[in-house]
Parts: C-alpha cells; sequence; structure tokens
C-alpha cells in the first residue's frame, strides 16, 4: 500500500489555542500544568485529525511551545551561559527566556537572535554555538510525546531537524570558527537520540534536511556523507526530507545516502522528479510532497494522479504521498470559515482539508480512480469553477501594468540633492529619531474596531474614537521628544490585512491563523484576482495625525513585495504580476498622501529578503523584480518627500546593492538581536542613504536601558557615517504595551540627546566627523 503521511500539522489549534494559554502563562495568570494541559489536548486533536483522515503516520515533534529548532536546541543541550539557572539544569521557563529574554521564573536577558525560516514568513530561534560546544540530552519533551502518541495505538513517526542544517542554521558568538568542526560530537548526541527513539519502539522518523534544496560548498556535501553513515542503526528507518525546492545538483548525494527513504517537494520543485527517480537505489522509499503546504488552494486531485501513477507504476508500495513540507504554514481547518463565499471556498483547502487530499491520492493510487470517484469529481469541478469565474480578471489593472515606463521607476533627483532639500524643509537634527510605525493594540483600540465590524459603531462615532486614539499617539511622541512622528495605526489589525480589506482581488478568512512565532499569529489575506484601489487608504487617519502637529508625520504603508509575500498568493499567474499590481496601487495611495499634507511616507518591506529564492542563479532576476516593483510604489514623488523603508530579520551583506537600488531616502532594519552583527554588510559597501539600525528588540519584554542604546549605535557608527544615522526601534510596536514603549522611547530619545552632544555641537562639525 501507497503510505500517506505529512510532515508536521500546525501548532496553535483551531482558535489559537496555544496563543492564549502561552500569554496567560507569561503573565503568572496559569501555572505550568495548566499550559502542559493545553498542549496535550491540542497535540490530541491534531492526531485524532491525522486518524480521522486515514494517515499512515501520526506525526510528533510538531507541536512546539515556540518554535520547533529552540526546541531542538534545547534537546541537544545547546543553551548559552547567560540563560542558565543555578541548578544548570533545563526547564521550560529557561526555554521561554532563550525566546523572548524573559520568563515568570528566571532572570531577564537578551533573547537569543530570531530570523526567517527560510523564505517562509515563519521565525526561528537561532542557535548559538561556542568553538568548546558539547551537546548533550538536556530535553525529554520528544520522547515523552512520542510515548503519548503511542498510546493511540498508532504508528508514530517523531520529526527532528537534522543535524546538517540545525548546524547551518546556527552562529557562532563568540568568534566565528567552522561549525562543522562541531559535527562528530553533534553526531553522538543524535545517536543517542535515535537510539532512544528506537527503543521506545519507533521503526520510522523523519529527519529534516532543508538545506539540500540550497548551494552547498564541498566540504558541507561531505559531511551529508559521513554524517548519515554513522547514524545508520539497525531496526531504525531514516527518511530524509527536503522541501521548499528542488535539489538540482544535490539530487544524486541526497539519493546515495544511507537513508532508507527521502521525500522531495514538487510542488516548489516539480522538475526534480524526473532525474531523482533516476537516482533511487531500488530499495528506498520515494515521499513526493504534492499537496502544497504553504498555500491555501484546493489541490487539482486528477492532475496530482498523472504526475504519481507513473512513479507507482515503478516503486509500487515505496511511493509514499504527503504534503510538499510541513502544513504550519497552513490554517487549521476551513470548516472554521462561514463567512467566505461559496465559490472562493469551494476552491481552498486547509491543513485539515490537506491531511484528506494526501489520503485521497494515496487511496486512487491503491484502489484505482474509482475508489475517490466524488473527490475527482468535486476537485473537477472546483477548477472548472475557478478558470472560468469572471471576478478573476479586470482589463482596466492588466492595461495600467501593460503601460509602465522607465521613468515612473525613477527619482527625479539623485539621493545628495534630494537630501539638501529635504534637510532645508524639516530641519532634522543629528540621529533623528522615529519608530517604525505602530504603536500597542490595546484592548480598547480592538473593542473599537471590533464593535464597528459588528455594526455597534457607525462610522462617524468610529472615526471619532480612532481620531482620539491618533491624538493620544500623537500627544505621547511630542511629550517624548520624538523628532519623526506616526499616527500609531489604531485603525489596522495588522499591516497586510488592513490593506487587503480595502483593495480589489483579496478575500478574508474569519480564522486562517498561522503562526509567525510563538504566540504571534498572522491571518494572510487570499489574493483570488487582479488587484486594484477603489479609493484612498490610509490618508484620512494620516493627514488628521498631521493636523495636531507641527512635527513631520509619516505616512505609513505596507510595500508591494511584502503583501505578495505574506498573502496566499494566486497561482495561476506569475508572482511578479500580481506585485505589479500590487505597486501600481501603492503608487496611487501615495500620490493621495501628498496630496494630503503627508511629505514623509514609509513604503516597508520587512518580507524584502524572505522571498529571495533560496538558489543564488535565481537571485538575479528576482532582486530585479522586487526593486522594479518597489519604485514604481515609491519613485512618482517630488523632491521634497522623504520615502523611508523598513526590513527586519535580513542578512544584508549578499543584497546590499539590490537594498541600495531601492533608493529609499531612509531604511530602517533590524539589528538589536544580533548586536549590530548585521551592519558588518556596510563595512565594505559604502551606503549612499540615511539608515535607521535598531536599538531596541521590540520582540522581547525587556526594556533596554539609554546606555545599551548608545552602545549600539557606537557600534553602528563603526560602519556608518553619523551624518547617515538614525535611531528607531527594531520593528513596529504593536505587540508591547504602553508603559514598557514609553519606557524605551524616553531611553531612546535620551541616548539620540546624549551621542548628539558627544559627537557633534552642529551639523557642520558632523559633516567632518
Amino acid at each position: 500500500m501507497t503510505k500517506a503521511h505529512n510532515l508536521g500539522f500546525p501548532r496553535i489549534g483551531l482558535n489559537r489555542d496555544l496563543k492564549w494559554a502561552l500569554e496567560r502563562y507569561w503573565k503568572g495568570e496559569i501555572d505550568q500544568r495548566t499550559l502542559e494541559d493545553e498542549g496535550q489536548r491540542i497535540r490530541a486533536a491534531n492526531w485524532a485529525l491525522q486518524i480521522e483522515a486515514g494517515h499512515d503516520f501520526l506525526s510528533v515533534g510538531d507541536f512546539s511551545w515556540y518554535d520547533q529548532v529552540l526546541d531542538l536546541s534545547t534537546l541537544l543541550g545547546v543553551i548559552p551561559a547567560r540563560f542558565k539557572n543555578v541548578t544548570d539544569e533545563y526547564d521550560l521557563d529557561t526555554y521561554f527566556r532563550m525566546a523572548r529574554g524573559r520568563a515568570p521564573r528566571g532572570t531577564d536577558t537578551y533573547a537569543c537572535e530570531m530570523t526567517k525560516w527560510f523564505d517562509t514568513n515563519y521565525h526561528y530561534i537561532v542557535p548559538e554555538l561556542a568553538a568548546n560546544q558539547n551537546f548533550k540530552i538536556t530535553s525529554e519533551k520528544l520522547f515523552f510525546e512520542t510515548a503519548e502518541a503511542q498510546r493511540l495505538g498508532k504508528n508514530v513517526k517523531p520529526i527532528l531537524l537534522g543535524p546538517i542544517s540545525y548546524l547551518w542554521l546556527a552562529k557562532t558568538k563568540e568568534y566565528h570558527f567552522d561549525k562543522l568542526l562541531l559535527l562528530k560530537k553533534l553526531q553522538a548526541v543524535y545517536l543517542d537520540i535515535l537510539t532512544r527513539l528506537r527503543d521506545q519502539g519507533i521503526e520510522w522518523v523523519q529527519i529534516d534536511e532543508p538545506i539540500l534544496v540550497m548551494d552547498l560548498p564541498s566540504d558541507w556535501q561531505a559531511a551529508f556523507k559521513e554524517t548519515y553513515a554513522n547514524l545508520k542503526l539497525p531496526k531504525l528507518n531514516l527518511l530524509l526530507t527536503t522541501y521548499f525546492g528542488d535539489l538540482e545538483d544535490n539530487a544524486e548525494l541526497a539519493c546515495q545516502l544511507p537513508t532508507a527513504g527521502l521525500h522531495i517537494d514538487v510542488v516548489r520543485g516539480p522538475l526534480q522528479l524526473d532525474y531523482i527517480a533516476a537516482y533511487l537505489p531500488n530499495d528506498k522509499v520515494l515521499s513526493v510532497g504534492i499537496v502544497d503546504g504553504r498555500n491555501i488552494w484546493r489541490t487539482d486531485l486528477r492532475r496530482a494522479l498523472s504526475t504519481l501513477k507513473p512513479l507507482h507504476a515503478k516503486l509500487g508500495e515505496r511511493l509514499w504521498v504527503a504534503s510538499s513540507c510541513s502544513l504550519l504554514h497552513s490554517p487549521v481547518d476551513l470548516c472554521a470559515e462561514t463567512k467566505l463565499d461559496a465559490e472562493l471556498k469551494n476552491s481552498l483547502a486547509f491543513a485539515t482539508q490537506k491531511l484528506h487530499e494526501i489520503s485521497e491520492l494515496s487511496r486512487a493510487l491503491a484502489q484505482g480512480d474509482a475508489a475517490i470517484a466524488k473527490e475527482l469529481a468535486a476537485s473537477d469541478a472546483a477548477r472548472l469553477a475557478r478558470n472560468a469565474s469572471p471576478r478573476i480578471h479586470n482589463p482596466d489593472v492588466q492595461k495600467r501594468c501593460q503601460n509602465i515606463t522607465d521613468e515612473m521607476t525613477k527619482r527625479h533627483s539623485v539621493y545628495a540633492k534630494r537630501k539638501q532639500i529635504q534637510q532645508a524643509l524639516y530641519d532634522l537634527p543629528l540621529f533623528p529619531t522615529t519608530t517604525i510605525g505602530s504603536f500597542p493594540q490595546t484592548p480598547e483600540i480592538r473593542s473599537i474596531r471590533q464593535n464597528y465590524k459588528l455594526g455597534k459603531l457607525d462610522k462617524e462615532s468610529y472615526a471619532e474614537q480612532i481620531h482620539k486614539q491618533i491624538k493620544n499617539a500623537i500627544q505621547k511622541q511630542i511629550n517624548l521628544g520624538l523628532d519623526v512622528l506616526v499616527h500609531g495605526e489604531a485603525e489596522r489589525n495588522d499591516m497586510v490585512e488592513y490593506f487587503g480589506e480595502l483593495l480589489e482581488g483579496f478575500a478574508f478568512t474569519q480564522n486562517g491563523w498561522v503562526q509567525s512565532y510563538g504566540s504571534r499569529c498572522v491571518k494572510p489575506p487570499v489574493i483570488y484576482g487582479d488587484v486594484s484601489r477603489p479609493h484612498a487608504m490610509t490618508t484620512e487617519w494620516t493627514a488628521y495625525a498631521q493636523s495636531l502637529t507641527d512635527k513631520p508625520v509619516k505616512g505609513m504603508l505596507t510595500g508591494p513585495i511584502t503583501i505578495l509575500c505574506w498573502s496566499f498568493v494566486r497561482d495561476d499567474q506569475p508572482r511578479f504580476e500580481t506585485a505589479k499590481q500590487i505597486a501600481v496601487a501603492l503608487r496611487d495611495e501615495v500620490n493621495d498622501l501628498i496630496r494630503s499634507g503627508i511629505h514623509i511616507i514609509q513604503i516597508d518591506e520587512p518580507a524584502f529578503r524572505e522571498g529571495l529564492p533560496l538558489r543564488q542563479e535565481y537571485w538575479f532576476d528576482y532582486l530585479q523584480q522586487a526593486v522594479y516593483c518597489f519604485r514604481i510604489a515609491s519613485c512618482g514623488v517630488p523632491d521634497h518627500v522623504q520615502i523611508h523603508t523598513h526590513m527586519c530579520y535580513s542578512e544584508f551583506n549578499d543584497i546590499i546593492e539590490a537594498i541600495a537600488e531601492l533608493d529609499a531616502d531612509v531604511i530602517t532594519i533590524e539589528t538589536s538581536r544580533s548586536d549590530m552583527e548585521l551592519l558588518k554588510a556596510f563595512e565594505n559597501y559604502k551606503y549612499p542613504n540615511d539608515i535607521g539600525p535598531g536599538v531596541y528588540d521590540i520582540h522581547s519584554p525587556r526594556i533596554p536601558t539609554a546606555d545599551e542604546m548608545v552602545s549600539l549605535i557606537e557600534k553602528a557608527i563603526k560602519y556608518i557615517p553619523i551624518k547617515q544615522l538614525w535611531i528607531n526601534p527594531d520593528c513596529g510596536l504593536k505587540t508591547r504595551d504602553w508603559a514598557e514603549t514609553e519606557i524605551a522611547l524616553k531611553n531612546l530619545v535620551s541616548a539620540a540627546k546624549e551621542l548628539r552632544k558627544k559627537y557633534a555641537t552642529s551639523r557642520s562639525e558632523s559633516e567632518k566627523v
């Protein structure tokens, strides 16, 4: 029989149950036992769904309190010294301190670095390795959950991030050394883990090595051969799992490793099937990830079967059917959506539905198409209905995109001239201070939006209450002494969803949440058709904010690449075409902001690097397209208009020239968790425009002192001239509360004042430094 399995299931629960439990635990409202009971309930619900769908394995190790990479770090004993407690033993609060710098018990300290998981919007906690790093099993979580699942009487498949990928994703903090020097010690503890799992009665372990779809140096390729030869155990089968792309030059290596099976992602890498089938040894299982784990469109079952049937004829029961990657990146269950229109809903599949699609494909291979005749007919009907829908295509939008000219992607003057004009207008001090855009989303603000959505507030009353929140945010910023203000985004539920709700071609779910990190969940819009802007989206709120102060207020927009990357995007046209449509809509919004009196406009692109292909050979095309779209949105403005952009969780070294090509007047970036390490990108590349390296890690409840912020900027000065430096937090402040926000921003302003005194008494002197 062809086996059906998944590579992992969402851990948040149907109603974001994990989020609410975590946040109550962090606040001290529940104890650890209550938290653990909630985790057990979520796991049981997930396994019940897999049993109902008819999967051949229950996935274990995909549930996490915060992040699966952090789980592995604590399993391996990779716990930096600053987090260790008196007894030097791991506990759950140590885990949370590593993730967020604070827990109900233990001393506050700075959290581990967090960055994007490959090219997704999921964030992982970066392991910190020392040259003398030792590894040992320090967490029983994986073994406990394995035994918990086994009590259900089903086959269990534990999931482990593989040792080579773990090393690749880790950072060396003390000084840089060859991480592969740690491999033998790491192999030993992995062998201990696998041995314990085998002794628990496990037959198959899914061991994820996603870096095999990337460009790997020869020594890292060799490391795979050595490692998997040493991890081979009798009576234990390893399923080597790859995803997010095509194996390409690593295909023969992956096929020949001494593992019992190989999983490939044929959604992201459909062309690899031909040569994988040729390289695959005659005794090895091939798991084909043909149900998309990262998007929400229903699988075309007939098309999928046309791909799988020739393989099945060749491989027989050695062919397994699976999701392309973990279903972590999909919402939990489409059945929770009661307000989506029937036409669109019929085109979608969330994680629970994807479990069934996997099983249906497996059943058809084993028993013939007749076994799923009803499901095939429904799939065919959904595909035909979507293709014939009149809502998808808009000739006016397509015409505007065809008429984009090169002149539309260029500023009128070079940056040096623009800066002179802007400085004369705004008269900003050295080290100007600003924030990234959002302020705390208080219960009051959420209640206002909810009441308006439910019809309990009319439009005038809603506007009045949002104006009150904006006025409060402006007054707080004036009192704090910030130089460039923001309106605070009280009217916005999410930086992408807000715009999607005001653009044509977007649809929204009620409960389509996916985890971004920890307790942070996002609800991506669904882009189903051509994108256009029927009316202004932000001018009312920003213009009101500007009317309250003589200081400049930034207009706040989300950029085209980020809206693209943080949405579930239509799959019936190239992604670049959709990005262009979004860019044209944003260009209209920029011009409306200028007409309403806003002359500093921030177009956020935190996903700019996230969208970068995993293989370098495809970077050039992507970067050209991403820069092109940003400039469509941003370049149709006079010289006195100052364009900002913001990026977070990005390694800039290898794309710094593309970032400069955006030609934003000011770029703000996340740097505090990396202790300004990211600024090394600017050591050899003289970035021409202004830059604000973040000095406050807003993802941690810990508040940095003014001295700490001064120290970070002092490090930045090693790489960037002071006349180009701004001071700002890492990211928006919506997840923080006002008490900590005000203290942190007070420290930020104090740091700026201290630096102004130290480095210059006048702007002319600062130019000489």
